[in-house]
C-alpha cells in the first residue's frame, strides 16, 4: 500500500506542479469567465435594432403592436416599392412589409429584408404579426377586447405531488439544468482524465521506464498509483474551478453593477416559446422565484454524490484505459480501435441521460443509473430532481454498490491485462488476446 501511495504521491505533484496545471486550472477558467463578461455586456450594450418599415393603408395593424427592444416598426400610408428598396439601398431601413387592405387567414404576408435575418429574428417577427392579425380578424367577428383578452387567458395547472407537495415548473426547470450540468461534467471527466491515465501509460512504457519500475514494484501497484495520483489532480481542479465559480459569481456584480437589471431585460425580450420553464419566469420578482428553485435543490447531496460517482467512474474507466495504454505500442491507431468498447458505455449513458432529465422515472433512466458503466453520467441527471422524488433510496444504494462492485471488477480484469501487457513490445492487441491475458492464471 505504501508503495501505490509513493507512485501516487509522484504522479500528482508531478502534474500540480507544472505551469500548464496553474495556467489551465486558474487561468483558463478566469479567461473564458471574462470572456463571456463582455459577450453579456456587448450583448446588453449592443444597439443594432432592427428596422422594419410597414406600409399599412388600411390600416389594419397600426395600433396592434408597438416597438419591441430590439425590432422597431416605422409606420407608412401608401409608399411606391421603389421608395422602400432605396430606404434599403441607403441603410435607413432593415426591411419592409406590404400589408394589404385586408388580410384573410390564408394569405402569406411578404417581407422583403436587405439583410439575412437570423432564425430567432424570424420567429419573433412571425409570432408578431400572427398574434396582431389573429386578434384583429377576431375583432372583425365583433369579438370586443374584453372577451378577447378572455379567450386567449390560459388556465394554470399546479403540479402537485401524492404526498401534498408542490412541484412546479421552475423547480423542474432549475432540477433539468443541474441534472445535466452534473451529468456533462461526469462525463467530460471520463473522457479527459481517462485519457490522461492511458497516455501516461503509454509514455513510461515506451520510454522503458515501466521495466525499471516493475523491477521493485508489482504492475497493479503501479498501475493503482498512477490512477489515484492523476485522480486526485482532477478533483484538486474541480475544487478550485467550483471555488473560482463562486468567486467570480459574487464579482460579476461588482464588475458590471448596472447590467443585472438590463440582462434580465435582455433575457426577457429574448424569450422564445421552447424555452424552459425555469428561464421563462425570470420577471422582475423572477430572480426572487429563481433562487427559491434553487434552495428547493439538495445541493449538499447533489455535491455529495457528485464526488462519489466522479471517484467511482473515474476509478472504474481509469482502470480500463490504464489497461488499454499498456497494451498498444508506437502507433496511436492501436489505442484508438481498442477504445471503442470502453468509449461506447460513455456516448450511450450521456444520451441516456439527456433522457432521465426530462423523466427521471422512466426505465430507461432507472437501468441507465443502475448499469455501473453508465451510472455515473445517469444517475446525476436524475439525482438532480431529490430523493425520494426522483430517485428511490433503494435504487441510490443499490447504484453506488453497483458501482463498487463494477471498480472491483474491471480493476481485477485490467490488472491482469496490464500485467501483461506493459512489458510486451512489438505486437499489435486485440480484444481477444487481451480477455486472454485477464482469464490466464498466474
Amino acid at each position: 500500500m505504501s508503495k501505490i501511495f509513493i507512485i501516487a504521491q509522484r504522479e500528482f505533484l508531478s502534474r500540480v506542479q507544472k505551469k500548464t496545471f496553474l495556467l489551465t486550472t486558474i487561468l483558463l477558467p478566469v479567461i473564458i469567465f471574462v470572456f463571456y463578461g463582455f459577450i453579456i455586456y456587448f450583448s446588453v450594450k449592443s444597439n443594432d435594432n432592427l428596422k422594419i418599415v410597414v406600409v399599412d393603408e388600411a390600416p389594419i395593424l397600426k395600433e396592434k403592436f408597438s416597438d419591441k427592444k430590439d425590432i422597431a416598426f416605422e409606420w407608412k400610408g401608401a409608399t411606391p416599392v421603389a421608395e422602400l428598396k432605396k430606404m434599403l439601398t441607403d441603410k435607413k431601413a432593415d426591411a419592409y412589409v406590404l400589408l394589404p387592405k385586408t388580410v384573410d387567414a390564408n394569405d402569406t404576408i411578404q417581407l422583403v429584408s436587405g439583410k439575412t435575418l437570423g432564425l430567432m429574428t424570424r420567429e419573433k417577427i412571425q409570432r408578431i404579426f400572427s398574434n396582431a392579425l389573429e386578434e384583429q380578424r377576431m375583432l372583425a367577428m365583433n369579438i370586443n377586447k374584453t372577451t378577447l383578452d378572455s379567450l386567449q387567458q390560459q388556465n394554470e395547472i399546479k403540479f402537485i405531488s401524492a404526498d401534498g407537495k408542490e412541484d412546479d415548473d421552475l423547480k423542474a426547470g432549475v432540477s433539468y439544468g443541474v441534472g445535466y450540468l452534473s451529468g456533462f461534467l461526469i462525463y467530460i471527466v471520463l473522457f479527459i482524465y481517462g485519457s490522461m491515465v492511458m497516455r501516461g501509460v503509454m509514455e513510461e512504457k515506451m520510454n522503458r521506464i515501466a521495466e525499471v519500475i516493475v523491477s521493485s514494484v508489482k504492475p497493479f501497484e503501479l498501475m493503482m498509483g498512477k490512477i489515484l495520483g492523476i485522480g486526485g489532480v482532477g478533483l484538486l481542479q474541480f475544487i478550485i474551478w467550483m471555488l473560482l465559480g463562486i468567486g467570480l459569481n459574487l464579482l460579476l456584480p461588482l464588475i458590471f453593477p448596472s447590467m443585472s437589471g438590463e440582462i434580465q431585460a435582455g433575457m426577457q425580450t429574448n424569450m422564445q416559446p421552447g424555452m424552459t420553464a425555469a428561464v421563462q419566469q425570470v420577471k422582475p420578482e423572477g430572480v426572487a422565484k429563481l433562487m427559491h428553485g434553487l434552495q428547493s435543490i439538495n445541493f449538499s447531496l447533489i455535491i455529495g454524490c457528485f464526488i462519489f460517482y466522479f471517484i467511482g467512474g473515474y476509478l472504474l474507466y481509469s482502470a480500463l484505459f490504464a489497461a488499454v495504454g499498456s497494451a498498444v505500442n508506437e502507433d496511436p491507431q492501436d489505442a484508438q480501435s481498442l477504445l471503442l468498447p470502453i468509449t461506447m458505455p460513455i456516448i450511450f449513458g450521456i444520451v441516456i441521460m439527456t433522457k432521465a432529465v426530462n423523466d427521471p422515472s422512466s426505465s430507461l433512466a432507472v437501468f441507465g443509473s443502475l448499469f455501473p458503466l453508465t451510472s455515473p453520467i445517469v444517475m446525476m441527471g436524475r439525482i438532480a430532481h431529490g430523493v425520494p422524488d426522483g430517485v428511490p433510496y433503494w435504487q441510490l444504494i443499490t447504484s453506488m454498490l453497483l458501482l463498487i462492485g463494477g471498480f472491483i471488477c474491471t480493476t481485477w480484469i485490467a490488472g491482469k491485462i496490464y500485467r501483461t501487457g506493459i512489458l510486451m513490445y512489438g505486437k499489435k492487441p486485440t480484444w481477444k488476446e487481451l480477455m486472454k491475458w485477464a482469464f490466464t492464471k498466474a
